[in-house]
This record gives C-alpha cells, structure tokens and sequence, in this order.
C-alpha cells in the first residue's frame, strides 16, 4: 500500500476499501506511518466526510487493533455511558458512582481532554494518587469488587485510537462524524459492556454546533452500537453555555463532590439524571427510565452515591483526604476575579472561547506532551438567566501561567453577555435517539 495515494484519494473525494483504511490504521497502531502522514489522512477525512461502510470498517480495525474485553463472568448487565465532549462537562464523576449505587456494574474507559473540551481522565488524576493506568485484570478486579472502574485507554485496548485521539487533538481534526464514531465506539465495544448512553452535545461549547449535526451524529453512533448487539440510546443535551460553574480539572472534581453530597446544581444534575435514569434502565434495575431517575435521585439523597465514590477513589489509588479537605490541594499563584460592567441578567456565554480559555491557564492540552497543571480553571459565578449588579463577581479564574494572566480576565469577561432583560432558559436535554430514531424528551414530571 502506498500512504501517499491512499491520502491523496482520500483528499480527492474517493472512496477507500476496508483493506486500505485497515492498513492505514494499523501501520499508524504499529507505528510504521508517521504522525504526519495520519495528520494528512485525518484532515482530509475532515473535509471529504466517510462513506457508511468505510465508517463501519474504520470502527472494525479500531475495535480489533487490541483485546476486546470480556466481562461475562462478572453478573448483572454492564451499562456505560460516553458523551461527546463539552465545557465543564463533569458528569461522569457523578453518574458513574450513582448508577453503581443502584446496583448497575458501570465499566467506564474515558478519555483525556480533546480540543477545548476537558477529558474525565484528567479530572481523576487532579486527585493525588488515582491511577487510571490499571491493567486489563485490575480492571476487571476492581469491577467485580466494587461494581464500578474508570480507567483510560491501555497498550491493549483500541491502541489505533489510544494514538490517534492524541494526534486530533493538536491538529484541528476533531470534529469529523466519522472519526469521532470511529474513536468513541472502538473503546466502548472493547470494554464489555452489554449497553450503552451516550450524551450527545450540541451548541456553542460542543463539536457538534448544530441540533441537526447533533442527531446526525448520534444516528451513527447508535447506528454502530445497535449493529454490535448492544442496546444504545442517545441524548442530545445543550452545551450553549458549560455545564455547571466550574470548568478545569480540580475544581470540576469539587463540583462533582458537592453534587455527590446532594448539591442540586440545576443543569449539571438535570442531565446527570436523565443519563444516569437511562443506564439505570438498561441494567434492568428499573421498568423505565423515569424509575431509573427516581432510583438515581435516591442514590444521591441516601449518600450511596457519595460512598461509591470514596471506594472508587481508595481502590484505584487516590488520597480521599484531598477530598474530603480541599484545602490540602496548593493553591495557584494567581486568583483573578472577573467583574461585571454593568448591571442585568446573563444572557449567553461563549462557552468554546472559555474552553479555549481553560487550556492556556494550563487545563488542557496545546501540545501532545504539555503537562495538565490540575489547580488551573474558571468558576463561573453567574450563569445564563442570574441576575448580576455592576461590580459583582461574573466569574474567578486560576492559573499558573504568568502569560496567561494579561489577557485572560479580558477574554472571560467578553465572553459573558449581559442584558437588561432576563432571558428563557430551553430545556437541558433536547431529545432522545435509538434504533427507531428521534424523539422528543420529556421529564418526569416530579423532576
């Protein structure tokens, strides 16, 4: 195979066989085609699009470029869940621990920051001590003993993807239908799960910016799971502003502490029910998810949730000291408060410019090597609908990064509309999407 003519067809619109995307693949997994070669082949996927059947071939060789994982031995239905990535999007540290508190086994392989949206494995390893590195027999040990396990991507599971995901991640090419399918469903298929949610963002602060780009993604991905065997369902969630205050990787983990607690941060715990209700379904704990968000919601309330968590932490090597006092955690060499000019209610942030902004206060990743600095962030004060006198806190921002410092108190408070009349707040999930198609979705009328 010649990568250069495999890129350039791909470039020109064509069409590749099975063969020639499974040898592109894994020559990048082996290592034999360079970055830049993959760079090429990635961009040029982002322009010309994927066909359904290089799409299914694509997942094919990422799923089976490693171990697909067997967790038969372990009772009960495995359910995960994936979103597709947003700002201050925290909910897995929440859900995951509270469907297990529902007796729901929850193996969950997550992914590190892609872009300007933060990733759950960066967030974990903000707690001193979590290993999110466990082998393939830890995983299933620490499952079997506690019903839950959240690691990242080993040498053995979807290798193709492990590398990749890196490589889109600094060279613009992550917002492709296709090799988000590709990475998303090659590591949830690998990791023995019998079910599947996925929380699909769309809006300002997602990859997706678009409704209609939103359930043309997930039709592909429920697509995908419902052809493996598994039941998969989707959600299109809002990611017009971040979800909940706190965006970074500590403070999001105090976030998800205090909803564990049973904080009632309204939008952050509107989706983490309905995901969560939806998992709680599928593991045959509940008749519907409605009774699946009722049993999550009493999960929370009881202190289950909070408790699977602590074991989560304590199994996979993290200090609960940290979490239980915060204020063990240093503290970052610069705390900037960001003001309001004027009086009124929030009407809209920009919520991509301060996911962009999170990751040059050191909460992402400009480069495959930088270093996650985990104190960096924003805490947003207001949201979309509070009402602010001039002069009062919009927002603090924390960093390391003395070159971030000038301008970042500027690009945060730009990125906060402010009008004299307060604006309608839609609904957080939009609709659901499964084999049969959309639906429009309706809370529970207790919620």
């Amino acid at each position: 195979m010649n990568p250069v003519e495999l890129i350039r067809k791909k470039r020109n619109g064509g069409a590749l066989a099975p063969e020639e995307i499974s040898w592109l693949v894994g020559a990048y997994a082996k290592g034999e085609l360079p970055d830049y070669q993959m760079s090429a082949f990635l961009m040029a996927v982002c322009f010309r699009g994927m066909t359904a059947d290089e799409t299914t071939a694509f997942v094919d060789i990422m799923l089976h470029s490693g171990k697909v994982i067997d967790l038969s031995s372990i009772p009960g239905r495995k359910v995960d869940k994936h979103s597709t990535g947003g700002v201050g999007d925290k909910v897995s540290l929440i859900l995951a621990p509270m469907v297990a508190a529902c007796g729901v086994p929850v193996p969950m392989i997550s992914g590190r920051g892609l872009g300007h949206t933060g990733g759950t494995l960066d967030k974990l390893e903000s707690i001193p001590g979590f290993r999110t590195d466990l082998t393939i027999d830890e995983y299933r040990e620490v499952i079997r003993d506690i019903g839950l396990v959240m690691i990242g991507q080993t040498a053995e599971i979807a290798p193709a993807d492990r590398r990749m995901y890196a490589l889109r991640d600094v060279t613009a090419t992550v917002e492709s239908i296709p090799l988000i399918a590709g990475s998303i469903m090659s590591k949830k298929l690998a990791e023995g799960i019998d079910a599947l949610v996925l929380d699909i963002k769309s809006g300002d602060g997602a990859f997706m910016k678009t409704y209609n780009d939103a359930v043309t993604l997930g039709r592909t991905l429920v697509g995908i799971g419902t052809a493996a065997g598994k039941d998969t369902l989707g959600m299109i969630t809002a990611m017009d502003q971040p979800l909940g205050a706190a965006i970074g990787n500590w403070c999001e983990v105090e976030e998800a502490m205090d909803c564990l607690r049973g904080k009632n941060v309204v939008d952050l715990m509107e989706v983490t029910y309905a995901l969560g209700g939806a998992m709680v379904y599928f593991g045959g704990k509940a008749a519907s998810i409605a009774e699946g968000m009722a049993l999550c919601r009493s999960a929370i309330w009881s202190g289950a949730a909070h408790e699977k968590f602590l074991q989560l932490v304590e199994r996979q090597g993290g200090d609960i000291a940290y979490l239980n006092e915060p204020g063990r955690v240093p503290a970052p060499r610069h705390r900037i408060e960001v003001r309001a000019t004027s009086s009124g209610f929030v009407a809209g942030c920009a919520t991509m410019k301060l996911g962009v902004l999170a990751v040059e206060l050191g909460a992402g990743r400009r480069k495959v090597d930088d270093v996650i600095d985990p104190t960096a962030g924003i805490v947003l004060a207001k949201k979309v609908g509070d009402h602010t006198e001039k002069g009062e806190t919009l927002a603090t921002i924390s960093t390391n990064r003395e070159d971030a410092v000038r301008r970042a108190a500027e690009v945060c408070s730009a990125s906060i509309t402010i009008v004299p009349e307060r604006v309608a707040l839609p609904p957080r999930v939009q609709a659901l999407i499964d084999r049969d198609g959309v639906k429009p979705w309706t809370a529970p009328t207790y919620y």
